[in-house]
């Protein structure tokens, strides 16, 4: 590969880096996940974060409710 041998690095690295790029599992860094760990990892948080988001909008609803009925019961 021309831009390996212009960049002093082997075919073998480049080679893994494209594997792991095209989400193979390939070889990685001891203790470095994987592109596919890391997509799925990643896929998985924005799920959470949906949960979240949808949690916080029914708490803000609820909150505004409950504040509602609590002023009106004072005006009693």
């Amino acid at each position: 590969m021309e831009v390996g041998r212009r960049l002093g690095i082997s075919n073998k690295t480049i080679g893994g880096w494209v594997a792991n790029y095209k989400g193979d599992e390939g070889e990685s860094l001891e203790g470095t996940p994987s592109v596919a760990e890391l997509v799925r990892e990643v896929n998985r948080l924005r799920k959470e974060l949906a949960q979240s988001k949808m949690e916080t909008e029914i708490l803000k609803k609820a909150t505004a409710y409950f504040a509602k009925e609590s002023n009106q019961g004072m005006r009693s």
